[in-house]
C-alpha cells in the first residue's frame, strides 16, 4: 500500500503552502507586527489561529467530508450551491486572484515605473505566466513544490537573517490604538484577510491530484496524505508568519505611519540593503503572488468545468486569467476596500462549517447544520451589509446587542442557538 510520506511528502506539502502563501500572506503578518508594536505575540496568537489554525482545519474538513459540496451539502443542497459559487467566486476571480496581480505590481513599481499602462503590461504578463503553468494542474507539485516555494523561502529568510544581523530598531515600538485593548481579537479578525481559510475548502482537490499524479490511488491514503500535507504547509506558515511579524515590528518602530503592509515591508528592506533591497523585496512579491494564482487558477478552473463539463479545463483558466487581469487594474487599495465586507460574509460560515465537521455525529442530526450555519449566516450577512452601508436602521440596532458583536463575532451565539435548536428538535440521529 502506497502511502504519503518521506521527500514526496514534503513537496506536497511545499506545493500547499505555495497555494496558500500569497499577497494577504505576506502583507498582513508585517503590518500586524507594525501596528501592534509591543502587543505583536499577542496579536499574532490570534493571527496564527484564523490563517493558519483554520485553514489546516479546513483541509482536513473537506477532505474527510470527499468535497466542500458534500461538507456544505449537509446544510441544504441549496445552501451548498450558492456558498460553493460564492467562495469559488470570491477567491477566485472576484477577490484573490487579482489581488495578487496588483499586490505584487505595487512592489515591482518602483523598479519599472508606475502608472496604469505599466500596470495593465504587467497584468498581462503576469497572468500570461501563470495560465500557461496552470494548463497542468497535476504538476503544479513539481512546478512549485520543488522550484518557486524553495526559492520564496529563501528569500524571506534572507530578509528576516538580514533584520536580525542589522536591527533597523532596539525595540518594538508602542502599539496603535487597535491592538493596545485586546490585540488577539484583532489579529484573529485580521486572518481573515488572507482568505485562506476559505481558499483551505478548495484547495484540497488540487492537492488530491497531485497526490494521486504521485502514483498514490486508494482513497483512503488520498484523504491522509491531504491531511499531511496539511500539517506540513500549517507549520512552514507558522515560521515565515513569525519572521514577517519580527520584520514588521521593528520596522514599525523605526518607520512609523506606514499606511499598508507592503509600505512597512519596504521601509525595512530599503533600510537594510538599499536599492537591491527594492529588487530582493519586488521578487518575494512576484514569487509569492504568482504561487497563489496558479493555484487558484486551478481550483477555480476544476470547480467550473465539474460543474460545467462542455467547457473544457483549460477553457476556463483562459477565461478566469483574462477576467482577473482585468479587474486587477482596479488597484490593490480598491480591492482591499470591497474584500472587508465580503469576507466578513463568508467567513463566519466557513468557520462554524468547519468546526461542526469535527464534533462526531452531527451531520446525522438531520437539523443541526442547517439551523446552526442558517443563523450565523444571517447574522453575518446582515453584518457585512450594514459594515457596506446597506442597512436597515432597527437590523442594525439589533445585531449590535448581539454579545461579542462589537468584537466582530457577533455570529457566535446565533450559531450556538442554531446548534442547540438542532440538537433538541432533530431527534435520534439518522442512521448513516
Amino acid at each position: 500500500m502506497q502511502r504519503l510520506r518521506g521527500k514526496n511528502l514534503l513537496l506536497v506539502g511545499f506545493t500547499l503552502f505555495s497555494m496558500f502563501f500569497g499577497a494577504g500572506n505576506l502583507i498582513f503578518p508585517p503590518f500586524l507586527g507594525a501596528q501592534a508594536g509591543t502587543n505583536t505575540w499577542p496579536a499574532m496568537a490570534g493571527f496564527i489561529l484564523s490563517a493558519i489554525g483554520f485553514p489546516v482545519l479546513g483541509v482536513i474538513a473537506v477532505a474527510k467530508a470527499d468535497g466542500l459540496r458534500r461538507l456544505a451539502g449537509r446544510v441544504h443542497p441549496a445552501f451548498a450551491a450558492v456558498f460553493t459559487l460564492l467562495v469559488y467566486l470570491s477567491i477566485g476571480p472576484g477577490l484573490a486572484i487579482p489581488r495578487t496581480a496588483s499586490t505584487s505590481f505595487e512592489m515591482v513599481a518602483p523598479l519599472i515605473g508606475g502608472g496604469s499602462a505599466r500596470q495593465a503590461g504587467y497584468s498581462a504578463v503576469f497572468f500570461a505566466v501563470a495560465l500557461l503553468v496552470a494548463l497542468r494542474p497535476e504538476k503544479l507539485t513539481d512546478r512549485l513544490g520543488k522550484l518557486l516555494c524553495p526559492t520564496l523561502i529563501v528569500l524571506i529568510v534572507a530578509l528576516f537573517l538580514g533584520c536580525v544581523a542589522r536591527p533597523v530598531a532596539a525595540h518594538y515600538g508602542a502599539p496603535e490604538a487597535a491592538y493596545a485593548s485586546l490585540p488577539a481579537v484583532e489579529g484573529f479578525l485580521g486572518g481573515y484577510q488572507t482568505m485562506d481559510t476559505i481558499a483551505a475548502l478548495n484547495f484540497g482537490a488540487v492537492i488530491a491530484l497531485n497526490i494521486r499524479a504521485r502514483g498514490i490511488e486508494e482513497e483512503k491514503q488520498v484523504v491522509r496524505g491531504t491531511i499531511r500535507a496539511g500539517w506540513v504547509a500549517g507549520a512552514l506558515l507558522l515560521a515565515i508568519y513569525s519572521m514577517l511579524a519580527h520584520v514588521g515590528a521593528l520596522s514599525g518602530a523605526a518607520f512609523p505611519s506606514g499606511e499598508t503592509g507592503a509600505d512597512t515591508l519596504t521601509r525595512m528592506v530599503s533600510a537594510l540593503f538599499g536599492a537591491p533591497g527594492s529588487v530582493l523585496l519586488a521578487a518575494i512579491f512576484v514569487i509569492a503572488c504568482l504561487n497563489t494564482c496558479i493555484g487558484l487558477l486551478s481550483c477555480c478552473s476544476e470547480y467550473f468545468h465539474g460543474l460545467l463539463p462542455r467547457v473544457s479545463y483549460r477553457m476556463w483558466v483562459v477565461f478566469f486569467a483574462a477576467v482577473s487581469m482585468v479587474i486587477s487594474n482596479i488597484g490593490l487599495a480598491g480591492i482591499l476596500k470591497l474584500s472587508t465586507p465580503v469576507l466578513n460574509a463568508i467567513y463566519p460560515a466557513a468557520l462554524a462549517l468547519i468546526l461542526l465537521s469535527f464534533v462526531s455525529g452531527l451531520h446525522r442530526r438531520r437539523l443541526v447544520y442547517p439551523l446552526a450555519i442558517g443563523f450565523v449566516s444571517v447574522q453575518s450577512v446582515a453584518a457585512a451589509l450594514a459594515q457596506a452601508g446597506v442597512s436597515i436602521p432597527c437590523v442594525t440596532a439589533l445585531l449590535e446587542k448581539i454579545p461579542l458583536a462589537p468584537l466582530g463575532f457577533g455570529w457566535v451565539l446565533p450559531g450556538l442557538v442554531g446548534l442547540a435548536l438542532g440538537l433538541l428538535l432533530s431527534g435520534r440521529p439518522e442512521e448513516a
